[in-house]
């Protein structure tokens, strides 16, 4: 405890600098959340130690404020860890966990706006997604900012809304909600097999002693893995622990709320990035008074700031979208883990596809391996093959009165036709968004590439305009070549394309699309899924939304449109990503009491990813990528961390980097590569360079990297990411 006077050294959030010191004005101890001004600007911030600046008395200013509230010592040291293995400054660790506007203030008076359901409007795509921005956050009054960050529309959709009556002004001060009052019980409605029972006895046994451990719950899609970890956080949560399950976003379901509210007798308390700012501050509030125990969120809900946990679940451990590569590059499974052994908290991860860092953490007894190996309920695994496209090309077809360029091998349409025959409903997987993906001249060969990013730009035949999938920009199509006058055609197979081609197959099938430009909500997927549920669907034709955490009974045919896409991409990690999602995809058929298949279509049937698919023999194939990442020193067995320069000015982005590279220091069984143009070269008008350094699994390269940026000066515009053991090389 540090008496008033007394001088400290305090970690501002989004300050990168390690600390300021500041003069207490009330006893205050280690961790304490305060506000100081920085340039005049009051902060927050929390008390890091005693201070070491040696400045004048005069020079140093007093703390604005002192709060009652702090982050453990575990916390900070969690901070600390962090920062020196991600490179990200302490201050903007910091930030992630302060991530709320005004965290110790007064919320901020800003006009506040119901949805009138009864306004007689009419629903535009951009009005329905304002409807659903309400109905995710229980129709609470919004502020226009939050309308607008949450529904993703213009201030212009809100003024008309508002001028309308469709939003209706409601005052200024915010609906506090009573989230604090949610106790759950164990409903006791569940009852697990025997598999489910002995994982759950000893992840519970590991709960009940307390420590760090981690247990892979490595079960098969459908066997019942969310029923194990909800017993292990019951044991936590009854023991007075907090829990955290953390699932990326897609997998936050209707079906999974209500599987939570019949364990638990509650709806959880859910963390994402489209919640209102008021509810924000309440559930952050209450994590850090401990009055909200158990919260289901995406990877920021890491960074609430959690009192006395007991428990971290980390459902499909293995998703890409737990790289968080915005604010910061940092993997939050691997952070996570961090936090729990720093904490001395036990931590489950669940996976049907589980990484390779993950299975080689169990190869070396780091990590508990706990295997489900059937379907709850007694489903049957469907039965995997390919179509060989070599053997089995598509027919063309015709629509819009000329002839288009089949993508739908005859055996896939055979067993379209049988399914739908059968009154079942089948799904059609290309992860690819929009009608065409190139835009391109049959006399120049000019193609559409956006003028801001080096990317060519889709044909989306919904909105009949050429978008940019890195930026968002759109375009409108060109009648005519813009540098020959001569015909354009749309070249390639996107997911709206074989929403075409099913159509003209079999007319009098209904069909969905699903991808993340056409669901843009929760509200809207849910919508859907409700449709596919009471049988209004029969085929589902969709990206990777879903691919995992959906259960449809009905659903016995899942075809794959282009098994290759992604097996011969320049990431080391292609096939092991492409295995994880082909084999979720083929997850979804046949989980009720009817049979499922899976048809893959490929030019390259005897590709090791497909021919283990279809084996269902995961192991395996896993053993074989993984020697070849052994052999090429590649993570799990290496380590790599990418420099990526980026600049608004060409001349000066290569100056800076030619300086970075004349500056590489000689290591020992390490090395620094290039600088190369990254294969995105430009991304919204920054230019971009890449670095990459490689070393042996437990080198300690984060301090070599630090010093080596730090010996040659920054310019003012440039920006420099780092990003340990990257996911993507783009």
């Amino acid at each position: 405890m540090f008496n008033a006077g007394t001088i400290v050294k305090v970690l501002v959030a989004n300050i990168p600098n390690a600390g300021y010191d500041y003069r207490l004005t009330e006893p205050a101890d280690i961790g304490t959340f305060v506000r100081v001004n920085v340039m005049n600007r009051p902060c927050i911030g929390v008390i890091w130690g005693n201070g070491d600046s040696n400045l004048p008395e005069n020079k140093i200013k007093n703390i604005s404020a002192v709060f009652s509230n702090k982050l453990s010592v575990t916390d900070l040291q969690w901070i600390s860890r962090m920062s020196d293995w991600t490179l990200i400054p302490m201050g903007m660790v910091l930030r992630l966990i302060v991530n709320i506007p005004d965290a110790f203030c007064p919320p901020r008076m800003e006009p506040l706006y119901v949805y009138n359901a009864d306004a007689s409007c009419r629903m535009t795509t951009n009005r329905q997604a304002v409807a659903d921005a309400y109905s995710s956050n229980d129709n609470d009054a919004m502020t226009i900012s939050d309308i607008q960050n949450i529904a993703r529309v213009s201030s212009a959709v809100v003024r008309s809304m508002i001028k309308n009556n469709t939003l209706i002004p409601v005052g200024q001060q915010p609906k506090q909600k009573d989230v604090y009052s949610v106790v759950y019980h164990d409903c006791g409605n569940i009852t697990l097999n025997n598999q489910q029972q002995s994982a759950a006895d000893v992840i519970g046994q590991s709960v009940q002693a307390g420590g760090f451990s981690v247990h892979l719950l490595d079960g098969i899609t459908g066997s019942g893995k969310t029923q194990v970890y909800f017993d292990s956080a019951w044991r936590a949560y009854s023991g007075g622990k907090s829990v955290l399950l953390m699932m990326p976003e897609i997998a936050l379901t209707a079906q999974f709320m209500s599987r939570f509210k019949n364990r638990f007798g509650e709806y959880p308390v859910v963390w994402h990035s489209n919640l209102t700012t008021a509810r924000r501050r309440e559930i952050w509030h209450g994590v850090l008074n401990g009055t909200i125990k158990m919260v289901v969120g995406t990877r920021s809900a890491l960074f609430l700031p959690w009192q006395d946990l007991g428990l971290i679940v980390i459902d499909e451990e293995h998703d890409t979208s737990y790289k968080q590569e915005d604010m910061g590059n940092y993997h939050a499974r691997d952070m996570a883990i961090l936090r729990a052994k720093i904490a001395g908290v036990p931590v489950v991860l669940a996976s049907a596809t589980p990484s390779a860092e993950t299975l080689e953490n169990v190869n070396l007894g780091k990590y508990k391996q706990l295997k489900l190996t059937s379907r709850f309920g007694g489903a049957q695994l469907p039965d995997i093959s390919t179509i060989d496209l070599r053997e089995n090309r598509p027919e063309p077809y015709i629509a819009d009165d000329t002839e288009q360029t089949g993508f739908l091998s005859q055996p896939l349409c055979d067993a379209l036709a049988e399914t739908l025959g059968a009154g079942h409903q089948a799904m059609l997987f290309i992860n690819r968004r929009g009608f065409a993906p190139i835009t391109q001249c049959k006399k120049c060969g000019w193609t559409s590439v956006c003028p801001e990013c080096s990317v060519g730009m889709t044909y989306h035949k919904r909105i009949g305009k050429l978008l940019c999938h890195m930026c968002g920009r759109t375009m409108p199509v060109p009648k005519k070549c813009p540098d020959c006058g001569g015909d354009v055609s749309m070249r390639g197979v996107g997911l709206e394309k074989i929403e075409q081609e099913v159509n003209v197959r079999f007319p009098s099938a209904r069909t969905a699309l699903v991808s993340s430009d056409i669901i843009t909500s929760r509200q809207s997927l849910e919508r859907l899924v409700n449709k596919i549920e009471q049988g209004e669907i029969d085929v589902i034709i969709g990206t990777q939304i879903l691919a995992k955490g959906h259960h449809f009974p009905n659903l016995t045919l899942v075809g794959v449109v282009d098994a290759d896409m992604g097996l011969f991409g320049t990431d080391f990690r292609a096939a092991e990503h492409t295995f994880q999602q082909l084999f979720q995809v083929a997850g979804r058929a046949g989980r009720g009491e009817y049979a499922g298949r899976v048809l893959l279509q490929t030019y390259q049937p005897e590709h090791p990813v497909l021919t283990s698919i279809c084996a269902g023999d995961r192991d395996s194939f896993m053993q074989t990528d993984m020697l070849g990442r052994k052999m090429a020193n590649m993570p799990p067995y290496g380590q790599l961390i990418a420099v990526i320069i980026e600049g608004q000015r060409e001349p000066t982005l290569h100056a800076y980097c030619n300086s970075l590279r004349d500056a590489i220091p000689n290591l020992k069984g390490a090395k620094i590569m290039g600088p190369i143009t990254a294969q995105i070269y430009q991304i919204r008008n920054w230019y971009r360079m890449r670095f990459l350094v490689a070393g042996p699994r437990n080198a300690n390269l984060q301090p070599i990297v630090a010093q080596w940026l730090e010996s040659i000066k920054q310019p003012a515009n440039i920006r420099v990411k780092i990003d340990v053991n990257p996911m993507n090389f783009m």
